[in-house]
């Protein structure tokens, strides 16, 4: 993100209230940091925790809060945000089953979970760097994991580190299964939200609804099988490069095994950057899973002038054609989805269409009856 866009996540949550991007937010009641989730006097219920820096919760620290948690099968837990900037790094082990983050004011914009971790970044005690898995600033293992109202960040800058070739950044990883997103933001520039599995042969359903997805390069990427359900991507604008393509928006590495890659439905793609400065997709095929054949469906949205119109895929590897991957379209609109060069835009037809939706992509999990 921009030192602009620096500013705007963390001043504005710092605070918890002011102006944010252009709106105004009245502060959260300092009587009440955990708004109508209760508080640790009159607790929600017994598997309720608070987090709170300014000590009125249970926590000062998202992660002790979770470390705090029992292991499975306890039953599920929920963590009460109030208001504020996490700066710090999270892992929900995956023992930690069935565990809910709630963001208290009920708007992601006032809770911010952020660190700013590359993958070439140096690790302090000397072991070398953290990798691309390591930058997460939030790492999700655990099955039946659920976000509400959370900002995911990592403000890793590469105008800051010149040094630094490794700019990949994640803001979340996860690999459970059965994970929902509801009403959150990822903020980052390169590989933003990792959706991935926990190994080539596993299924790791993911769904993201009303969210909130900005970056560059590859900034969706993985191997799960994810739903994006009336979100919206944002690609940014940047002065490292003086021409196209500033980047990608999805990164699929759907295991050929894998019967559903990503799934984007009823969204939207905007941009900062010049109109067709950005791919819609391009295939991931990782070295460590050369078999992979990747899987992005996008239906039934709004793709902006910054997506290239005529050339919307491009490839990572010429061993990889996009064209030999599981690429598909139907029924979008807006100046980046017009169909310029037909070989260039595969679309489903209307009976391929029927059986590529969210409850397919789910199978016996219903997320969206959880969507308030």
């Amino acid at each position: 993100m921009s030192l602009t866009r620096r500013a705007a996540v963390l001043g504005a949550a710092a605070a918890a209230a002011g102006t944010v991007t252009g709106f105004t937010r009245p502060a959260p009641h300092p009587a009440r940091p955990f708004g109508r989730y209760g508080s640790p006097a009159r607790r929600r219920d017994a598997r309720t925790l608070y987090v709170d820096p300014q000590g009125r919760g249970d926590h000062t620290t998202v992660q002790a809060a979770v470390s705090a948690t029992p292991d499975a099968p306890a039953g599920p837990w929920t963590l009460v945000l109030a208001a504020a900037v996490y700066r710090e790094t999270v892992t929900v082990p995956a023992a930690k089953t069935g565990l809910t983050l709630l963001g208290a004011t009920g708007a992601a914009r006032d809770t911010v979970i952020v660190l700013d971790h590359a993958n070439g970044t140096p690790k302090p005690d000397g072991s070398g760097t953290y990798g691309t898995s390591g930058s997460a600033t939030t790492t999700v293992q655990a099955d039946g994991f659920t976000a509400r109202d959370v900002t995911f960040a990592n403000d890793w800058l590469r105008a800051d580190h010149p040094e630094i070739t490794g700019t990949q950044a994640v803001a979340l990883k996860t690999t459970g299964d059965r994970a929902a997103f509801h009403d959150c933001r990822f903020l980052g520039h390169q590989d933003t939200l990792y959706a991935d599995t926990p190994a080539r042969a596993a299924v790791a359903r993911q769904y993201f609804h009303r969210c909130y997805v900005e970056g560059d390069v590859d900034f969706v990427f993985g191997r799960a099988t994810a739903v994006f359900d009336t979100c919206h991507f944002r690609t940014l604008n940047r002065t490292d490069l003086a021409s196209a393509p500033y980047g990608f928006v999805f990164a699929p590495s759907t295991a050929v095994s894998t019967p559903y890659g990503y799934l984007v439905v009823r969204s939207r793609i905007s941009s900062a950057a010049p109109d067709g400065y950005y791919r819609l997709a391009r295939p991931w095929v990782p070295s460590s899973d050369t078999t992979a054949v990747p899987m992005l469906t996008v239906r039934d949205s709004l793709l902006g002038p910054g997506v290239n119109a005529a050339e919307p895929y491009a490839n990572m590897s010429a061993s990889y054609p996009w064209q030999s991957q599981r690429f598909r379209e139907y029924r979008n609109s807006g100046p980046g989805a017009a169909i310029l060069i037909p070989a260039n835009r595969p679309q489903l037809t209307a009976g391929e269409a029927a059986a590529q939706t969210p409850a397919a992509w789910c199978g016996d999990w219903a997320p969206w009856r959880e969507r308030r």
